[in-house]
């Protein structure tokens, strides 16, 4: 009997719907076994404080209660959740998290804007012909707008506007008047945010222009069944649809074959944002791909789990950048793994993530010496948090920033409360611990791997243990170990060795 397929979940957690799709992997390529969605508009759901109001977060969680019976009996590790531009700008998404993880039973990463942009680049390059041509994508969700400009699965150009068709129509079309006005200030206002990068994306060029996801498809639905573009989507098409949603008035009059009523409420706001794409950069047509951020997820991680994790060329870019000793962080990166390895059991870092976070963080934590040696562990922090990552989240992210800074000088109750809060709890702090140690145990910057040592952890208790007589001959690894002792203890930890 063949071995049953593997399966992949991808959950999208967008400012107007959330959406979940579920595949099986047969030889790299997905086959799409069931998908989810729901419209929950968590963009029109913030109150005056910028804060998501009860009522938008119950009509999320509720639909995460039931992706969550769907992903129940599936591994974390193939399950990706992310969460975008209403949960970066909620100033209480943190709250809305920690019920949703539990409602969905997975984590959920909130991911940046340049981020968002190159998933749904890589879901658009897997749906399209495997050509060399260089294209656009532009993809218009309920509160951002993503640019990208990218040749085969590689995007060059990513950019993330805060216009949405949610957002824009609370701005522009709240009281459900569809006049010319209302248009001609909605269209300018994208092309405004699209005025920032606009002479740089013109001057790169591309072959074709693609559009994804939910507002694209349906007005290239609109124009195809109605008669206003026979290939895709065309300047005069969407003139034509303008006008007519002019001649008609009003929203709730609106009747067109091709449009669902779910998307009726943001249809103008997704035309005046498409309208005004198609104006800043001189684009006469458009082609609508069928793939976008949940198969983008997909893919990125099918690479994940097939050492293809774009996660390690971004730290492996940033090594270059910064000019970073490469040798130096390899020898911390192998102790900090020989730690790693003895004490996950007793501390409960299995996660295949444990390892790779401490395995970035031993790369990068001298990055901040590119600045000043003075204070460097901060500047490497701020690099690190600051830097647009890709595959990286915006939780991970911090996650290694917290690292770096807390793996030399005094462990701060502040800083040892950060790792928890980003590292998930005490998970974080441990990761720290082996850090610290394997910095202290390799300052002299031999390239020779240390030789065997023992190191075992029960709660908060710390031992190593070396071949007779080695500290007797490190005076220097004696005192920094003595001083890590003192450190330590300030953080509740009890390090002792011989």
């Amino acid at each position: 009997m063949p071995a049953r397929a593997k399966q992949l979940a991808a959950v999208d957690l967008g400012s107007n719907s959330f959406h979940m799709m579920i595949a099986r992997v047969r030889s790299g390529q997905l086959e799409v076994i069931d998908r989810l969605k729901e419209r929950v508009q968590m963009a029109a759901g913030f109150d005056d404080a910028n804060k998501l109001t009860p009522e938008a977060m119950e009509r999320g969680l509720d639909c995460l209660e039931r992706f969550g019976q769907r992903l129940r009996d599936l591994d974390s590790v193939d399950v990706r959740a992310v969460g975008t531009n209403t949960l970066r700008k909620a100033k209480n998404a943190d709250e809305f998290l920690e019920k949703a993880e539990r409602a969905i039973g997975h984590p959920i990463d909130v991911i940046s804007g340049h981020e968002e942009a190159r998933i749904i680049y890589l879901g658009v390059a897997h749906s399209l012909a495997d050509d060399t041509g260089r294209r656009l994508v532009i993809d218009i969700g309920g509160g951002s707008t993503e640019f990208i400009i990218g040749e085969r699965f590689e995007p060059k150009l990513v950019q993330s506007v805060h216009v949405g068709c949610v957002s824009h129509t609370l701005r522009f079309f709240a009281d459900g008047r569809l006049r010319r006005e209302a248009f001609r200030e909605a269209s300018t206002a994208a092309r405004v945010e699209i005025a920032t990068f606009e002479r740089e994306y013109r001057r790169m060029g591309w072959v074709s222009a693609v559009g994804s996801s939910g507002t694209v498809t349906a007005i290239h639905n609109i124009l195809s069944a109605n008669g206003w573009a026979d290939d895709g989507i065309t300047r005069a098409g969407l003139r034509q649809l303008r006008e007519h949603l002019i001649s008609v008035g009003r929203l709730s009059k609106v009747e067109l074959t091709g449009l669902s009523p779910e998307r009726l409420s943001v249809l103008p706001a997704g035309l005046a944002i498409l309208q005004g794409a198609f104006k800043s950069l001189k684009i006469d047509r458009m082609s609508v791909s069928p793939g976008a951020m949940r198969e983008g997820l997909l893919y990125d991680t099918i690479g994940r789990n097939t050492h293809e994790d774009v996660r390690v060329r971004t730290v492996e870019s940033l090594v270059d950048r910064y000019a970073v000793d490469r040798r130096h962080a390899s020898v911390v990166e192998s102790t900090a793994l020989r730690c790693l390895d003895q004490v996950c059991i007793a501390w409960g870092l299995h996660h295949p993530d444990h390892r790779w976070m401490l395995s970035w963080a031993s790369r990068l934590h001298e990055i901040g010496l590119s600045l000043s040696y003075s204070g460097y562990h901060k500047h490497g922090a701020y690099i690190v948090e600051n830097s647009d990552m890709a595959g990286f989240s915006r939780r991970a992210q911090q996650q290694l920033a917290a690292l770096i800074a807390a793996h030399r000088r005094r462990l701060k109750p502040v800083l040892v409360e950060r790792l928890r809060e980003v590292g998930g709890g005490e998970t974080g702090v441990r990761l720290a611990v082996l850090l610290r140690l394997a910095v202290a145990l390799t300052r002299s910057r031999n390239p020779q791997p240390l030789p065997p040592f023992q190191i075992t952890a029960a709660g908060q208790a710390i031992q190593l243990r070396f071949g007779p007589g080695w500290l007797d001959k490190r005076p220097l690894t004696r005192a920094d170990l003595d001083n890590q002792r003192a450190y330590l203890e300030a953080a509740g930890f009890e390090l002792s060795f011989e």
